[in-house]
This record gives C-alpha cells, sequence and structure tokens, in this order.
C-alpha cells in the first residue's frame, strides 16, 4: 500500500541518502541495530548494505550495527531476568548457560557460525547466561564474520553475477550445510535417549 502512495527510491536514491550525506551511515546503523533487537530477518539488511556501502564499507556498517544490537539486547537480558526471558525463548536457557560456561567465545562463535538459533534469541539468551559480556562480544564479532562477508558480497556484486556473488553463495550454502548436520545430530541425540 505504502509502495502505491509513495514513490519508491531507485538504488541510486538509497545510495545517495546512506553515504551522500553525514548522518547516512550512522541512521544506517542505527536502524540496522534497533532492528536487531526484534526478529526481523537481518540478511536481508546485510544484503541491502552491501548494495549501499559496497562490500568493505557494508561488511565495516554491518558488524557495527549487529554489534551494537547484539550488545543492547545482551544487556536487556540481563536487565529484564532470566525468567521473563525464559518465558519467550523456553528452556533454552539453561542448555545454553552450560555450553557457554564450558566454552566461552568458542561457543559464542559456534552458535554464531551454526544458524541452528534465530540471531535475535541468541543476543537474549546470552545475557541470562554466565558468559561476560567481552567473550560474548568477541566471539559474536567472529561468529558473524563468514555470513555477513557473504550477505554483503551478494548484495554488493548481486548485479553482476561475478566470482564474488559465487564464492558468497558457497559459503552460505556451507554454513545451511553445517546448520542442518548440527540440527539431525541433535536430534538424534534426543531422540536415543528417549
Amino acid at each position: 500500500m505504502t509502495a502505491l502512495l509513495f514513490p519508491v527510491p531507485t538504488v541510486e536514491e538509497v545510495q545517495w541518502y546512506f553515504t551522500g550525506t553525514r548522518w547516512g551511515p550512522a541512521v544506517f546503523i542505527l536502524g540496522y541495530a534497533a532492528l536487531t533487537l526484534t526478529p526481523v530477518p537481518k540478511n536481508v539488511l546485510s544484503i541491502g548494505a552491501g548494495v549501499v556501502f559496497g562490500a568493505a564499507g557494508g561488511v565495516g556498517v554491518v558488524v557495527v550495527a549487529a554489534l551494537l544490537g547484539a550488545s543492547a539486547a545482551f544487556w536487556l537480558g540481563r536487565w529484564l531476568g532470566r525468567e521473563a526471558v525464559e518465558n519467550y525463548t523456553g528452556a533454552r536457557v539453561g542448555r545454553l548457560d552450560e555450553v557457554l560456561r564450558r566454552r566461552g567465545v568458542g561457543a559464542v562463535v559456534g552458535v554464531r557460525l551454526v544458524p541452528v538459533l534465530p540471531f535475535t534469541a541468541i543476543n537474549y539468551l546470552a545475557g541470562l547466561t554466565s558468559v561476560a559480556w567481552w567473550p560474548y562480544l568477541l566471539g559474536t564479532a567472529l561468529g558473524i564474520l563468514p555470513g555477513t562477508v557473504s550477505y554483503v558480497t551478494l548484495g554488493a556484486f548481486g548485479r553482476q553475477f561475478g566470482w564474488q556473488v559465487q564464492a558468497a553463495a558457497a559459503v552460505l550454502g556451507l554454513l545451511i550445510l553445517a546448520g542442518l548436520v548440527v540440527a539431525v545430530r541433535k536430534r538424534r541425540k534426543g531422540a536415543e535417549r528417549v
């Protein structure tokens, strides 16, 4: 309906708004960070960052925005407390707390690399666990890089189907495959316990 009432800007107009003004990148970062607090798919925003800022600039903007949003959700989870968030997420908090307690940064990297849990849920859940903020932030930064680079690259080079898009698609495919392997193993392990 909005598209009928208001003209849809061209890619060039959107690029100018975010890169041709002093506040454009900050507006994008704050908007992305705010949406990180909600279950909106961040991959679409990352692709958009690639279209608007290019590959290198897009990765930088997305990493800053994602870490800002992930930190806000982490601290919001701490502030709300475990009981309030468990109403939203179920029993996942206890399991995640145990894994993070034992493996720290490596566990955060693993949870981020293998997209088994939604990004937003991980952010809130991590705030309810015993993991400290710095290891969480470092693990998040390392864990989101492959997916971020892939999605931003798709946005930056998607209109010219070159090696960059093929490499980005291959990395995304591997991440999805790894997620499926983990999910199947987890399901089999759960079936063996019954």
